[in-house]
This record gives C-alpha cells, structure tokens and sequence, in this order.
C-alpha cells in the first residue's frame, strides 16, 4: 500500500467525524436594560437571570446575559439601546416604565422579543393594548402592588389614621396610575389619599414637610424618582413626625422607618423569566397578557425602634405576624 493511500486511509475517519458532528451554536445573548443601579431593580435582573438558568440553560454556553443601566439619566437612554441592538440579542428584559417605553420605541419593529418589568400598568404606559393581551414582540410582569392590601395594612398598622399620603412624579405613568388606584381604594379603609407631586429630589425635603399636620401616613411607591431618593424622604418624614411605610424593607431592617409593604422584586424577575422562556421558545408574546404578581408574593416588615422614636405603639394583631424586627 503506498504511503500517500495510508495516509489517505488514516484521515478518512477524521473527515467524516468532522463532516457529521453538529456545530457548536453561539449561545443565545439576553440584554438586560436597567434605569439605575438599586436594590429593588437589581432584584429583578437577578430573580430574571435565575428563572432562565433554572430551565437547564447553561450561563456562557447556552446564554450569555448583558446589563446596562443609565443611573437613572432619561437622556442617556437612546444611547443605551443603540448599543444593546447592535449586540442582536435574541431577546430584550427592560426594568422600569422609562426604560421599557423607550425601548418599545426603538426597538418594537426590530422583530426581537422584548419584555418588560417592574412596570405598574402596562397599558396606562403604552406598552400593551390591554391586560388581557401582549403587544406585537412585547409583554411582561408587571410590580402591580396589591394596593387595596396594601391600604389594609396600613389600617391595622395606624388605626388612628385618617390621611394617607403618597408622593410621587407627575411626570412617570407609574406614579400617576398608583395614585389613581389607591384613590379607587381609600374610601373604602376610612382614608383620604393626599397627593404629592415631587418632579426633582430637591423639593422632596419642602414638600414632605408640608404634609406635617395634613397626612397621618405616608407611603413610598416603587417611583424611579422617589425610591432612589428614599433615604431624603425617609429622614423629611420622620423630621415632620408621619410614619412612612416604602415598598421595599431595607430602611425597615435598620430602623429608619416604621413599616414596608411591598411586591417581592425577585418574583417579578421571575415572572419576567418565565415569560422570556415562552418567548425564547417560539411563543407569540402578543398572546401573553402582562403578568401581575400574585398575593404570595408580597412582604410586610415592621421595626419596633422605628415605631417606638415615633411614639407609636404596635397593634397587638401583629403579635403573631413573624414580621416586626427589633
């Protein structure tokens, strides 16, 4: 046999494994787009990134993740969005009203799968049609807090109270929408809803302050103004002697404030999650209505040394709660 058919002979095998293998795919890119660097959003970008993984993708192999953010600069956000679509992700996550409405806007004809989260009402947004049906390659899960729930709470928690006030942006759908619906609700728990319109975290100091004597309570919603700045309202509500219950529980765990009620913003990310695994799997999102987060998936959280520098006794209906920290 002459050396040159051996050879040939020899690399035969080689040829057809290499013929028959399958190619390794590039793994699928999933873009996060974030407002800003915070606790409760970071939470959904990771309940989000588990959801996925959970389904047996492999991080690096079958899907990589990209997170930007523009810390909460409305006008960096055309840019941020330019550059995930360059990237031509196989599927967009958007957190918050502001980043989601602008990433339907520029990128809703591009034909890639788009959701969106930590949005209060989608359709007030623009970003579906209805609750009961997607957009064309866009859906999401919603942090629709349980407002009327949330209203009960704060009856137990203060039975005294008569005024329920709530600061947020007139300019941000979300806020907006919030203070509507727990207007629908307050009649209802014995409260009047006082409004406050903050626009710039610079007059949140004057404007808390002007609510001494006008609201018995006052209560954080998830507003991409007010929560990144819940510390300055925190510290302007306590000054003004009113009790402010927030969303989230972090200020709750130090003893900054009284109460928290709010919308677990992992489950959110979740929910998000199990929406993109439909969608990553052919499903059309205009059949997938937005996804509100169920009563389980809400937390309350009491501090006694918050209640206490108020003067504020803990009603005995939450002794059993498992929820009050010192």
């Amino acid at each position: 046999m002459s050396r040159f058919l051996r050879t040939a002979l020899l690399a035969a095998p080689f040829a057809v494994m290499s013929i028959v293998a399958p190619a390794m795919a590039d793994p699928k890119t999933i873009s996060i787009a974030n407002f800003g660097d915070h606790p409760q959003l970071n939470a959904v970008a990771e309940g989000f990134k588990q959801e996925i993984l959970s389904s047996g993708m492999v991080d690096g192999t079958d899907v990589v993740f990209t997170l930007d953010h523009v810390n909460f600069d409305t006008t960096l956000l055309p840019q941020m969005i330019a550059k995930i679509q360059s990237g031509k992700p196989a599927l967009v996550l958007a957190i918050t009203t502001p980043v989601s409405q602008n990433v339907k806007n520029q990128m809703g004809d591009a034909g890639i799968p788009l959701l969106f989260s930590a949005v209060t009402d989608p359709v007030a947004a623009g970003l579906v049609p209805s609750w009961d049906q997607g957009a064309p390659n866009m859906s999401g899960a919603t942090d629709a807090l349980d407002l009327d729930a949330a209203l009960a709470f704060a009856r137990k928690l203060f039975p005294e109270a008569k005024t329920f006030g709530v600061p947020y942006n007139p300019a941000e759908a979300n806020d907006v929408a919030t203070v509507e619906l727990f207007k629908t609700h307050a009649a209802k728990h014995g409260f009047e809803i006082v409004a406050v319109g903050i626009d710039n975290t610079n007059d949140i100091q004057p404007r808390i302050a002007a609510l001494a004597g006008k609201a018995d309570v006052l209560y954080g919603p998830g507003s991409n103004l007010i929560q990144p700045a819940i510390s300055a309202v925190a510290a302007a509500a306590n000054e003004a002697g009113i009790p402010l219950i927030n969303t989230d529980a972090t200020l709750v765990e130090q003893g900054v404030i009284p109460a928290a009620f709010g919308v677990s913003y992992d489950k959110i990310g979740h929910l998000a999650g199990r929406i993109a695994l439909r969608a990553l799997n052919g499903e059309d999102l205009a059949t997938i209505p937005p996804q509100n987060p169920a009563p389980e998936d809400h937390t309350i959280l009491i501090s006694k040394k918050a209640m206490g520098a108020l003067n504020l006794p803990i009603p005995a209906g939450f002794d059993d709660c498992d929820c009050i920290v010192e």
